[in-house]
């Protein structure tokens, strides 16, 4: 959820883009890279008809091949970088999933929410209020567009992920993804606890039993969860505005059982040279300011790539609805 309102005035489309057309949509994909023998990177890139092919030695040129002449339509990003929390709720909870216990005392704060303090500090009610509510009103468009690949991704959990995480879960906007998968329960985790309200009503919505979905407050960087616990974690527009990367794809990790899957959806730099990277630069500190952290310029791609796990297979889009935070990686990492 990365947006920016203001963003979607003509002007600034003019500016990044005075000779738009959407033939400069029509781009040819790249393909795999391996990192080494026992880690696989496959990377696929993805134009607005999804073709694909396989030839391109790093992410970090995929990306260039993709950026370099290609605008977006608008800079009107539909999505404000999400990344959800609150507390998780009682003992009910702790018998449904695996929670870590608790070693919080006087003199040995929980951890967990130790670090939930210290990279996300409390920010006034008003303004996280505003936050959440804007989130779950002013994605529509940007959801309506992902909608085919995020459920691309999400068929590799019908039926083989009965546990899963979604880190950063905001307004819930993917829960409905999960509808008519009998059994499978969701732990979302937000640091903004205003979030919580919205994203049971899309657990309702999509018709997840009450007891098969909790919420808690806390910060990817240090989960709640026992190690090896988890059958999937799902992250979408989240690594773009945690505060340490690396130490959430250890977490990620951590926490997924042997063979388990880590599906997300990112956006990334754009390719360094253009004006959309000259763009995002310029902005990325407001950015920062008005989307709770939200970077434009981090290469998470590579990150993913380079965090261990043992095969990670990664495509490229541009979305017309996401212009600013263009383009996406989006895929699925096993552990």
């Amino acid at each position: 959820s990365c947006h920016l309102a203001f963003l979607s005035h003509p002007v600034f489309e003019m500016i990044l883009n005075p000779h738009y057309s959407p033939s400069l949509l029509s781009f040819k994909p790249n393909g795999r890279c391996n990192f080494n023998k026992n880690r696989r990177t496959q990377i696929t890139t993805f134009n607005n008809g999804r073709q694909r092919s396989d030839s391109s030695p790093t992410l970090e040129e995929s990306n260039e091949s993709l950026s370099e002449s290609l605008m977006p339509d608008s800079l009107c990003p539909r999505r404000l970088c999400s990344c959800g929390r609150r507390n998780f709720i009682e003992a009910l909870g702790t018998t449904l999933f695996p929670i870590s216990p608790s070693t919080a005392s006087d003199s040995h704060p929980d951890p967990t929410q130790d670090m939930l303090k210290r990279v996300h500090p409390p920010r006034p009610d008003w303004y996280e209020e505003l936050y959440a509510s804007v989130l779950d009103t002013g994605t529509k468009s940007y959801e309506a567009e992902i909608a085919g690949y995020k459920s691309q991704l999400f068929t590799n959990l019908k039926g083989k992920a009965k546990e899963v995480l979604e880190i950063g879960i905001g307004t819930g906007p993917n829960l409905k993804y999960y509808a008519g998968d009998d059994g499978v329960r969701v732990f979302g985790i937000d640091p903004n606890r205003k979030m919580e309200k919205y994203a049971r009503a899309a657990a309702v919505a999509a018709g997840l039993p009450p007891t098969n979905f909790k919420f808690t407050q806390a910060v990817a960087e240090a989960l709640p969860l026992s190690d090896a616990s988890i059958d999937a974690v799902v992250g979408t527009l989240v690594l773009c505005s945690v505060k340490d990367v690396d130490m959430t794809l250890k977490e990620v990790r951590r926490v997924l059982k042997p063979g388990g899957l880590y599906l997300f959806v990112e956006h990334v730099a754009a390719k360094d040279g253009t004006i959309l990277r000259f763009v995002q630069g310029v902005l990325d500190p407001l950015q920062q300011t008005v989307s709770d952290g939200c970077h434009l310029t981090r290469k998470t791609g590579k990150y993913i790539s380079e965090a261990g796990f043992s095969d990670v297979d990664i495509n490229m889009a541009f979305l017309s609805t996401a212009s600013l935070i263009n383009p996406h990686v989006y895929g699925i990492a096993h552990k």
